[in-house]
């Protein structure tokens, strides 16, 4: 799973299958900013999951 860029933040996306754990983590301008964890089932997440942990930050935290 490659990165996603939008509204000038770049999220690029970490997993542990064993674990059932990953994150996204947020940056911009190359500069980490927050690392947004979530839980998943399955060999891999769900691209929905991810899209909403990244709306969600979208929503709410990049507003500041």
């Amino acid at each position: 799973m490659g990165a996603i860029q939008k509204d000038g933040y770049t999220f690029g996306v970490e997993y542990s299958v064993m674990l059932q754990k990953g994150a996204v983590h947020v940056y911009k301008d190359g500069s980490f900013i927050k690392e947004l964890p979530f839980e998943f089932s399955g060999k891999d997440p769900n691209p929905e999951q991810i899209e909403a942990v990244v709306d969600s930050f979208l929503e709410n935290d990049a507003r500041g």
